[in-house]
Formats: structure tokens, C-alpha cells, sequence
């Protein structure tokens, strides 16, 4: 477990050049997407979340959903390099008969709690997971990185209302806001701003940060664990694309992969250790 800021950048050099390496070997997939909620992920499994590898099913444990299914290269990459499978099955991403399917699938690969992909889905799951630990009395708490572009499925707002109802203060949520969906600029195709206050409607507690900062980060997931009461939405700001530059805040690059020499750009722009 990591509690060095500057070990978890080097985590989340390693982890965006996967995604690189994984879309461009597949041909396919999300890359902005991706590439933007790695910090997120990687503060979550490198510093926060009560996992274990050697022990994926311990009941007691934390637990993650990608409710932004699309993204699952971060989730792998993450995965991979904490200990739940060898790194090299990464290049086997989207192929026939890998356990690495285009969305997290809970059946084929240790470490995913929750399969998803079809938007909405992944936090009404993590509510589910949340009241029933609320109910067994257990302390472990869940997580879960939603779309800002998924929050125009009206089943997020069915959570939304559940989690705050139910008073599911050991459930912690982040939008991925980095403004942008395949369509294009979220504000243009159906606008969920202010997404803040939607939330604060809806009965959560509300903290808008960096999600590109490691120190707003965890300083926003502690401030969720010590708030009493209500669950927690982080709304982090962030950037589709996030360290590459001809990806970065382009909606074109929200499921289109990289061909060879578009990777060894990127690759050479993120650096790290691979």
C-alpha cells in the first residue's frame, strides 16, 4: 500500500501507458475516458481501499464499481498491477476468449465486484452493496466512478434517491467530469449542470475537487469516511485524454484506439515504467 503521493504518479504513469499499449494491441476500446479517471483509481487501490489480492472474495473487504463500465482499461491496468493477475494478460484486451472482455465482467476476472457496461447500472449496484453492508452491520465501505455523460440515464437519479433515503454514508461516488461523451460536449447533448447541486437535491454530501490532484483526492475521500449520515459525490473535475496530448479534450478519442505510431507518441509523452 502505497501513501506516496509521488509513487502513486509513477503508478499512474505505468497504468496510462497500459491503456495505450492495451487499446492500440486490441484496435479497439475508450481511451478518453480512461485515461481520465486513472488518478482516481489508482489513489483508490494503491492507497485507500481495504483489498487484497490473494483474497478477492474477503467478505470484509472494500468494494469498486465502474458504473462507467467503457473505462474497465483503467480498471484492468489497476488491477493488474496490484496483484490480481499477471500484467501480461493486459495485451489480450477484447480478444476471443479473454478474461478481458470491453466491459468488467464479475465472472471472468478476480477483482471486479460488479459486472457493468450498460450505464445507470453500476450505481444502483454499489447502493445495493452499500445498504446491504448497512444491513449485515459490516464496516467495509463502497465505491464507484459514474460518467458525466451516464448521469442522462435516469436510473442514476434512482440511486441517487435511494442511497440519500437510505442514509448510506459508507458509499462514496465520483463523476468523471471531464465535460465531454461520444457525442460530443455533454452541456450541448442533454446538460446535467450544475451537477453539484443535482446531487445536494438529491440528499448527498458534495465535494467538487482536482480529480487530477492526489492531495484533493484524498483529502476528499477522507472528508466522505468522516461524513455522517448522507453518501458522498465527489464531482472531479478532469481531462478526457488526460496526459496525451492529441487526446486530451477530444470527444473523438472517447472510443477510437490508437494505431502504432499514435501510440509511440503517446507512450513517450506519459513515460513511467512498463
Amino acid at each position: 500500500m502505497s501513501n506516496n503521493i509521488e509513487e502513486l504518479k509513477e503508478i499512474s504513469k505505468t497504468v496510462r501507458g497500459d491503456i495505450i499499449s492495451m487499446l492500440t494491441e486490441s484496435r479497439s476500446g475508450h481511451p478518453g475516458g480512461s485515461l481520465s479517471i486513472t488518478d482516481i483509481l489508482v489513489v483508490l487501490y494503491f492507497k485507500e481501499m481495504n483489498v487484497d489480492p490473494k483474497n478477492p472474495k474477503d467478505p470484509n473487504r472494500d468494494r469498486f464499481v465502474l458504473s462507467k463500465g467503457h473505462a474497465a482499461p483503467a480498471l484492468y491496468s489497476v488491477l493488474a498491477r496490484k496483484g490480481y493477475f499477471d500484467p501480461k494478460e493486459l495485451n489480450t484486451l477484447r480478444k476471443i476468449d479473454s478474461r478481458l472482455q470491453g466491459h468488467p465482467s464479475m465472472k471472468s476476472l478476480p477483482g471486479i465486484d460488479m459486472s457493468t457496461g450498460s450505464l445507470g447500472q453500476g450505481i444502483s449496484a454499489a447502493v445495493g452493496m452499500a445498504l446491504a453492508g448497512k444491513i449485515d452491520k459490516k464496516d467495509y465501505r463502497v465505491y464507484s466512478i459514474l460518467g458525466d455523460g451516464e448521469l442522462e440515464e435516469g436510473e442514476v437519479w434512482e440511486a441517487a434517491m435511494s442511497a440519500a433515503h437510505y442514509k448510506l454514508d459508507n458509499l462514496t461516488a465520483f463523476v468523471d467530469f471531464n465535460g465531454l461523451q461520444i457525442d460530443g460536449d455533454i452541456t450541448k447533448v442533454m446538460n446535467p449542470s450544475p451537477i453539484d447541486k443535482k446531487f445536494e437535491a438529491f440528499g448527498w454530501n458534495v465535494l467538487t475537487i482536482d480529480g487530477h490532484n492526489y492531495e484533493e483526492i484524498i483529502d476528499a475521500i477522507e472528508k466522505a469516511k468522516n461524513y455522517k449520515g448522507k453518501p458522498t459525490m465527489i464531482v472531479c473535475k478532469t481531462v478526457k485524454g488526460k496526459g496525451v496530448s492529441f487526446m486530451e479534450n477530444e470527444a473523438a478519442w472517447h472510443g477510437n484506439a490508437p494505431n502504432k505510431e499514435q501510440c509511440e507518441q503517446a507512450l513517450a509523452e506519459i513515460g513511467g515504467n512498463r
